[in-house]
């Protein structure tokens, strides 16, 4: 079993606070532990780094396996090996996303032994145009699989199983313990039985927090929260903001992103909600459901805070920031909104082929 590490920051203390790595009260059910092999790289903040396109290409570490990208075939030699799956890594050469990915996550002993011992890894280049067979047979190049399986943020990583079903997925870069916690999650067959979002809430020891733990701004729309938009039509996108307290991942959106006049000044052209999302806060969706907070969270899947998301005018979902996210990212995003491109493009990727300068 992969023991994995939650990092943790007290807000109140501020964005520039050291971060701490205490033993976590995680659960017995999940017997998760402190690894004693710990690397410098997991003493790092990860949410703080330049997100721009990276001024030389990634070079992918020797141990990705070199395949034909035909991914049953790679799944029998897997299994064969005794492995519980593949995992397909999609990726860019000059995202710094990916790269983060590469000199953190990889660059952790227990996290690499971990994936080769259960798992091989397929990169695929999300613009490449060599031939790949999916799991259904179906023949295709790698850039329109990418877009077929809806890669908008790189590093995605989709998990299957030895009979070939998707286990999890990853969108965007995610710290090591997330990372080891999804690893785990697969390997150990919990995704059999219980969502992403659940298992890592058993593990967390998810506490409640009050209001006042959330970070404020002044866009923020005030409760009650009626945000349908299936009856009557806004008059600009929706940002539901979904976050939790004790959340140094929150912190950081808010005390540097969101500081950047441009960022905050596309927001504020926006309307903009902000929701605990472990609390029963009362809401009526874009698309005029009754429920709350959490259960809404609950159905969109979402496991990692803060997560972001778009609704257009009507209350239809335009894309979601549930990832790791820095300002050239955000800034990228945010044009796309701002742009009205959504109403011509429903595609954010392909959007961003005629946009090159937008990045990764």
């Amino acid at each position: 079993m992969l023991v994995w590490k939650k990092i943790k920051n007290r807000r109140r203390q501020g964005i520039n606070s050291s971060l701490a790595l205490p033993t976590a009260a995680l659960s017995a059910c999940l017997a998760l532990f402190l690894s004693a092999s710990g690397s410098a790289a997991d003493d790092v903040d990860v949410f703080t780094f330049d997100d721009r396109p990276l001024s030389e290409p990634l070079e992918h570490p020797d141990w990705f396996k070199r395949s034909f990208l035909d991914l049953p075939h790679d799944l029998e030699e897997a299994v064969a090996a005794g492995k519980q799956g593949i995992m397909v890594y999609f990726g860019q050469r000059r995202c710094a996303y990916c790269y983060k990915l590469i000199e953190v996550n990889f660059g952790l002993a227990d996290i690499v032994e971990y994936t080769r011992r259960h798992f091989d890894l397929i990169p695929v280049d999300i613009w490449g145009v060599d031939e790949l067979t999916a799991m259904d047979g179906a023949v295709r190049t790698e850039r329109d699989f990418a877009l077929a399986k809806n890669t908008t943020f790189t590093p995605s990583i989709l998990f299957y199983d030895r009979d070939g079903q998707e286990a999890l997925r990853l969108r965007g870069f995610y710290p090591p313990y997330q990372f080891r916690a999804a690893l785990e999650y697969v390997a150990d067959g919990h995704y059999k039985r219980e969502s992403f979002r659940d298992y890592l809430a058993r593990g967390d020891g998810r506490m409640v927090f009050e209001p006042e733990d959330l970070n404020e701004e002044d866009f923020f729309t005030q409760p009650p929260f009626n945000l349908d938009r299936s009856r009557l039509a806004g008059k600009r996108p929706l940002a539901v903001f979904f976050e939790q307290g004790d959340c140094h991942a929150c912190d950081v959106l808010h005390g540097e992103a969101l500081r950047e006049m441009a960022i905050y000044r596309d927001f504020e052209q926006l309307d903009n909600v902000q929701l605990d999302m472990w609390s029963d806060t009362k809401i009526i969706t874009p698309a005029g459901e009754r429920t709350t907070a959490r259960k809404w969270a609950e159905d969109l899947g979402l496991f990692y805070a803060p997560s972001i998301l778009f609704f257009d005018e009507k209350g239809e979902e335009i894309l979601r920031v549930d990832s790791v996210v820095r300002f050239f990212r955000l800034r990228s995003v945010l044009n796309y909104l701002m742009s009205k491109a959504y109403l011509t493009e429903p595609s954010y990727q392909l959007w961003r082929v005629s946009h090159s300068d937008q990045g990764p």
